[in-house]
């Protein structure tokens, strides 16, 4: 499967803090943590910060909760997304951000010692080994990614969903990969998993590029 890239603003209503839910095409839904998305960084979120001690890019920075953090923690840090109102958002709130697409052109690639996908952006474009390909590209040799998964027993799926209650939502690809399914999806991009954490209802894992 190719990474089929989404427009910017599906997840617009989400970062200005209402209440949503992605849809499947089976009708099922998926809440969003809207809430954590917006409010400071919670106890699953110093998982992902700690594993930061150089440069690091946060890929799909939302309103930049992570960014900023690792900013006042003396990490130079960016965040990258394709959204207009998650950059705004995250210079409001005091954080470097790019309006990007992380497949496109981006700042320092092959230097960057992290790279940051929170919040289940392991899924961006529906393809977790392009993607992941993608960061390999961007991070200098020694650096790593840290992902947020699905807790285990979920394996990878991959699905068409629109948000809701937007009557207007147009349908995109996304994907999710649960803490069972982490190596093998490494290993095909060229990572290895270095360690995997959970705290409270919430997975990550370190990976390492090989």
């Amino acid at each position: 499967m190719t990474a089929q890239l989404t427009h910017g603003r599906e997840f617009d209503q989400g970062l200005l803090g209402r209440h949503c839910w992605l849809e499947l095409k089976n009708g099922d839904r998926i809440e969003l943590p809207v809430e954590r998305w917006r409010d400071g960084c919670g106890p699953g979120d110093t998982v992902l910060l700690d594993a930061c001690t150089g440069p690091t890019l946060d890929i799909g920075c939302g309103p930049g909760r992570l960014t900023t953090a690792l900013a006042e923690r003396g990490v130079a840090a960016l965040g990258v997304d394709s959204s207009p109102t998650a950059v705004r958002l995250t210079r409001q709130r005091g954080g470097v951000a790019l309006l990007r697409n992380v497949f496109d052109r981006l700042p320092g690639e092959g230097r960057w010692h992290h790279a940051l996908l929170a919040d289940g952006n392991i899924g961006i474009g529906g393809d977790p080994v392009a993607l992941l390909t993608r960061i390999g590209a961007l991070l200098a040799p020694g650096g790593d990614a840290v992902v947020e998964l699905d807790p285990p027993g979920h394996g990878l799926r991959h699905d068409h969903v629109r948000l809701r209650p937007n009557p207007a939502g147009t349908w995109f690809t996304w994907a999710w990969v649960g803490a069972d399914a982490i190596a093998e999806v490494a290993s095909r991009a060229g990572f290895q998993v270095s360690w995997t954490a959970s705290r409270g209802h919430r997975w990550f894992a370190r990976l390492e590029r090989t």
